[in-house]
C-alpha cells in the first residue's frame, strides 16, 4: 500500500512539473519575442516562409491568408507576421544564433501588394496532461508601429477542443482563431484572414 501511494505521488509530481515547465517556457519565450521580431525586420522578407524541419513532420500544414486594413476590405501591404510554435511533443525548442536565443520553430513573412501571406509549417503537439489546446502564436508588426500579439491559432480537429471550449472561444470573440483544416494529398491546408486591430491578444 505504501509503495502504491508513493507511485501515485511520483506520478502527480511529474505531471505537475511538465505543466509548470511548459508555462515557464512560454513566459521565457515572450521575453524573446520583441528581439526576434526586430531581428527579422532587418532581413529581407517576402510573403512566403517555412518553419524549420516542416518537411520531416507527419502533419504538414499550409497556412495562407490575407491581411486587411481596419476597414476589412483594403489589403495591407508590407505587414510583418511572425509565428512561433511548440514542436510535435508540445515543447518549445530554443536555438542560439549570433548570441541571440529564439524559438527554433518560427517564421516571418511580409505581405505583398495584395496583403497575401503563406506559411509552410506543421500541426504542433501539446504537453501530456497539460490540457492545453494545440496552438500557433501569431505576432503582427505594421511598418514602424509597435508589434502586438494576435489570439492564438487553434485547430478544429484538436481532440481537446470540446464543444464547451469551442463555445467559450466563440463567446470571447475568438471563433475566427479556430483553423478549419482540409487534407490535400500530404498537406493539411487552411486559410486565416486577418484584419489589423482585431483579434488582439495583448499589446506590448
Amino acid at each position: 500500500m505504501k509503495n502504491l501511494i508513493l507511485f501515485f505521488c511520483f506520478t502527480y509530481f511529474i505531471s505537475a512539473f511538465q505543466t509548470i515547465n511548459a508555462q515557464d517556457s512560454a513566459n521565457n519565450i515572450n521575453d524573446l519575442l520583441e528581439l526576434s521580431i526586430h531581428e527579422n525586420a532587418e532581413v529581407q522578407l517576402n510573403n512566403i516562409d517555412s518553419i524549420p524541419d516542416f518537411q520531416t513532420k507527419e502533419n504538414k500544414l499550409k497556412l495562407t491568408g490575407t491581411i486587411y486594413h481596419a476597414d476589412g476590405v483594403t489589403p495591407a501591404k508590407d505587414v510583418v507576421l511572425y509565428i512561433y510554435q511548440p514542436n510535435e511533443d508540445g515543447n518549445y525548442e530554443m536555438i542560439e544564433e549570433n548570441d541571440v536565443r529564439r524559438v527554433h520553430h518560427s517564421a516571418s513573412i511580409k505581405t505583398d501588394a495584395d496583403g497575401k501571406y503563406t506559411f509552410y509549417t506543421f500541426i504542433p503537439g501539446t504537453v501530456h496532461r497539460s490540457g492545453d489546446l494545440r496552438h500557433i502564436h501569431p505576432v503582427i508588426k505594421v511598418l514602424d508601429a509597435i508589434e502586438y500579439d494576435l489570439n492564438n491559432f487553434y485547430f478544429d480537429n484538436d481532440p481537446l477542443l470540446t464543444k464547451f471550449r469551442r463555445k467559450r472561444l466563440i463567446k470571447k470573440g475568438r471563433g475566427a482563431s479556430i483553423l478549419k483544416l482540409e487534407k490535400k494529398e500530404d498537406f493539411f491546408v487552411t486559410n486565416r484572414d486577418i484584419i489589423l486591430g482585431q483579434d488582439m491578444s495583448s499589446c506590448k
